[in-house]
């Protein structure tokens, strides 16, 4: 089966049929030729797979994110962050870096992160003499971010696929979104300097000001998530919906950038989105019925647990093949399908499986850096006009920066676990 499984995909995939598709059609033809069972389970499998209260924080949070990027948030965001970094070397760079970590806390997307960030920074960047390759680099690299910071559509896969809290998970990843951030801005910094890239006049306290309070009903987004959550007043799913009420309120009333036509065509492009995931999702979900059912998962586990039985040991091998997988799939399908195999493996070791859900989300994220699927590069490229194998160059330090970081984060398990313990 695990022969057939592998075949019948890498065929699928390289006729040029899109992943989710690829997954539902691979379990068919591999059950069908082995007889393993009837493929009338795989439609029972795949309907109970979306017959999930929890995937419905799916299209609300892509929702909110594209109500926020539309009305008007990225643009203040940014002015927030210069006001505060932008007098330093490489400011720019440096406020691109911050306001993707602001953003990423609105819109829970590292793609749409880069797309509304990048079309704020890159023109500004190319303006004031930085090379357009690193400010592209820059500008993807802090993508990721929006995966990390909560909100975090991956933790929600995370979450609905194992079975650990989503509100733990988004509280989890606060402090190593913040410690991300703040990596890539000191590798972006010594960059900057070394490169001679100047940054702009300090700015008064009266500016600092102005664009906090412009940028408050962003800022506070987060705050009604989190806050909502754990103060027992809506439940993860809930505070999706939350979300996209506040976002209309925000957007419609407050900074009056959207008008109700604008919903509906954000509706429209939600709904596109959340239907690629879902599918995604359900087919995925029969994928690991299969391999359950055959054992597979086991199999794996047992050869991974054959090399080490140190945690942190075959943590590390876990972050390797993630980091590869992460090259070829999207962040989603292979969250779907590792986080099962996974799991069996940190609970047998007695690791957190909170904790490892935060360096399956961070690892995961990477690969929206790294060719031939990097969705970040390929949005910077289109965005500033650059050619793939040049940014690609001047990523590389940023990338580095970010796989040691999720490579000592595996030392240190207490940073990540702190605020969900201290929350309990």
């Amino acid at each position: 089966m695990s022969i057939y499984l592998l075949v019948f995909f890498i065929f699928f995939l390289v006729i040029g049929v899109p992943i989710a598709v690829a997954l539902g059609l691979t379990c068919i033809f591999s059950v069908l030729v082995t007889g393993a069972f009837g493929v009338e389970v795989l439609i029972q499998k795949t309907f109970n797979a979306g017959n999930s209260f929890a995937l419905m924080a799916i299209p609300f949070f892509i929702l909110a994110g594209n109500i926020m990027a539309a009305g008007g948030v990225s643009r203040r965001l940014v002015n927030l962050a210069g006001a505060l970094f932008g007098r330093m070397s490489g400011g720019l760079a440096l406020v691109a870096t911050l306001a993707s970590t602001f953003f990423g806390a609105v819109s829970g997307s590292a793609p749409a992160t880069t797309a509304a960030i990048g079309g704020v920074m890159l023109g500004p960047m190319g303006e004031k003499g930085y090379d357009k390759n690193f400010a592209g680099a820059v500008v993807a690299a802090s993508g990721t971010i929006g995966l990390i910071i909560p909100p975090s559509l991956t933790m929600v896969l995370y979450g609905v696929t194992t079975g650990v809290s989503i509100g733990e998970m988004f509280i989890a990843g606060v402090i190593p979104g913040i410690i991300i951030c703040i990596v890539l801005m000191v590798v972006e910094y010594f960059i900057s300097l070394k490169r001679g890239y100047k940054g702009d006049e300090a700015a008064s306290f009266k500016t600092v000001s102005k664009y906090f309070r412009e940028s408050v009903f962003a800022l506070f987004m987060p705050v009604i998530i989190l806050g909502g959550i754990y103060a027992g007043i809506f439940t993860p799913t809930e505070s999706a919906a939350v979300a996209v009420v506040y976002g209309l309120i925000v957007g419609i009333f407050i900074h009056k950038e959207l008008s109700w036509k604008d919903v509906s065509k954000l509706i429209l492009k939600s709904a596109k989105s959340t239907a690629l995931v879902m599918y995604l999702m359900v087919t995925a979900e029969i994928l690991s019925y299969v391999l359950v059912s055959e054992q597979i998962p086991q199999t794996i586990a047992a050869s991974i647990l054959n090399i080490s039985t140190n945690a942190v040991v075959v943590q590390l091998i876990m972050v390797f093949i993630l980091l590869v997988v992460g090259t070829f799939l999207n962040n989603s399908a292979a969250m779907v399908l590792l986080a099962p195999i996974f799991y069996p493996i940190i609970m047998s070791l007695g690791i957190d499986p909170l904790f490892f859900g935060i360096i399956m989300v961070i690892s995961l994220a990477i690969g929206h850096n790294t060719p031939p699927v990097g969705l970040c590069l390929f949005i910077a490229c289109d965005i500033g006009n650059l050619k793939l194998e040049s940014l690609v160059k001047e990523i590389v330090p940023l990338v580095a920066a970010l796989i040691a970081t999720v490579v000592t984060l595996n030392f240190f398990p207490d940073v990540i676990l702190f605020l969900p313990r201290l929350m309990r």
